[in-house]
């Protein structure tokens, strides 16, 4: 996050962030007495890829194996389920480049919203926290979560900033909840999207390029910036995180 003025000058402040099981053995042996259950490798196959152990008669050949492979599974089956927050979509389904400015329409999105404030030095910590407050008032309500957590900076100084934690979910409840979190929309229209990949520290550098890219073209946007989470908000070192920071023009 950048600490944002009436003015947008272009100097950023502080940052705000996976056999041998082949063919049955070509001489069949009898089978065994009925008294003999069968073991376990026969019934309930380990997932390995070695042999399975030789029999006691060493004239005797391996029992047959089941057609089946015991070399597990390199991908998971395709009824898996995936995490449920990493499955929400993105404002704009489409993966934002790093190396590159988009245009972009943001839609408006019903959402769940708790205004917070912050120092520059706490910025992750009391998002994470408001964040975590949504999604518990949500739970208890009932109502599933259908979106990636939206940060919307609304006013910043030199000593921390204000903003609203967003949360979209399918459809605002009726009657509407009384209390700190209030139902809304997310905010919408023509934007620039800037991809930040890598740590929440280093997010200064994403917003000296965006700042630079608005004088450039001589862009007017409004006073707030939104940062969107598309991997979740850990700690500000996590150098695995990807945000889309989005500019609405004027």
């Amino acid at each position: 996050m950048i600490r944002l003025n009436p003015t947008l000058p272009a100097t950023v402040l502080a940052a705000l962030g996976l056999v041998l099981a082949g063919p049955a053995s070509a001489q069949q042996q009898p089978p065994p007495p009925p008294s003999t259950a069968p073991s376990p490798a026969q019934t309930n196959p380990l997932p390995t890829t070695t042999a399975p152990n030789p029999p006691q008669d060493p004239e005797k050949s391996s029992a047959p194996q089941p057609e089946k492979a015991l070399t597990p599974p390199t991908t998971p089956p395709a009824d898996a389920k995936p995490n449920a927050a990493s499955a929400r979509p993105t404002l704009v389904e489409t993966k934002g480049d790093a190396s590159d400015v988009d245009e972009v329409s943001l839609p408006a999105k019903p959402a769940a919203i708790l205004a917070g404030k912050s120092k520059w030095e706490e910025a992750v910590p009391s998002l994470r926290q408001s964040f975590s407050r949504i999604e518990a008032e949500l739970a208890k309500a009932g109502i599933v979560p259908a979106g990636r957590p939206i940060a919307v900076f609304t006013r910043t100084d030199d000593d921390g900033f204000q903003y609203e934690a967003m949360i979209p979910v399918a459809q605002a409840p009726e009657p509407k909840p009384e209390g700190e979190i209030r139902f809304g929309t997310t905010p919408s229209g023509k934007a620039l999207r800037f991809a930040h990949n890598g740590s929440y520290e280093g997010i200064d550098g994403t917003y000296e390029t965006l700042t630079a890219y608005l004088d450039a073209k001589d862009i007017m946007v409004q006073d707030r910036f939104i940062e969107e989470y598309v991997t979740d908000l850990k700690d500000g070192a996590d150098d695995k995180l990807d945000v889309n920071i989005y500019a609405l023009v004027r």
